[in-house]
């Protein structure tokens, strides 16, 4: 493998610029992935299970559908009942069935899941200044810029040019629940 301008690490060989790019993001993201569910470790929560609380704060008094929470997951959860059932079992959300439909479920937050939501608050908020602190503000723009211009592709993909095998049809809106809060 031939070596870097500084001769100090080797360079990878990738097909092409896109894969090198491509690969480089994957990493940033597993890193930063990493970063977060460590700092909400001592929590006792998941990245994964903060999103639904987080999810579920900004739904008050509402609440929302399985469905509807696993549509606004940042990535796809394939047992979202399962996830829900262990928030459940802390004590951190509480479900209850629709009066009209007793298929659909509404989930709501509970007061101790606002309560470690707002005592994670400050340690969420000052991750992203601490984890990308050797960007610019410029450097942050541009990333910002050109990671949307990225996530294009899943918005082609939508539209039904080059669809994924597993493209997801679009879901109806989802209409105001019909049941009592406790």
């Amino acid at each position: 493998m031939a070596t870097n301008s500084q001769g100090s690490e080797q360079a990878q060989s990738f097909s092409s610029p896109q894969e090198e790019a491509l690969l480089n993001l994957m990493r940033s993201a597993d890193c930063l992935h990493r970063a977060m569910q460590q700092r909400l470790k001592p929590s006792g929560l998941t990245l994964t299970q903060y999103n639904v609380l987080r999810i579920l704060r900004a739904a008050q008094p509402v609440g929302l559908t399985c469905s509807a929470i696993g549509h606004r997951m940042i990535t796809p959860e394939p047992d979202i009942t399962r996830l829900l059932g262990r928030l459940k079992t802390h004590n951190l959300l509480r479900q209850q069935r629709d009066q009209r439909d007793r298929r659909v479920t509404w989930t709501h937050i509970t007061s101790a899941g606002l309560d470690l939501l707002a005592k994670l608050d400050g340690v969420v908020e000052q991750a992203p200044r601490e984890l990308l602190q050797e960007l610019t503000m410029e450097d942050l723009l541009d990333l910002t810029r050109l990671l949307k211009k990225a996530q294009g592709c899943g918005r082609r993909n939508e539209a039904g040019r080059n669809p994924p095998a597993t493209a997801k049809l679009p879901l109806p809106r989802l209409t105001l629940p019909h049941h009592r809060l406790e």
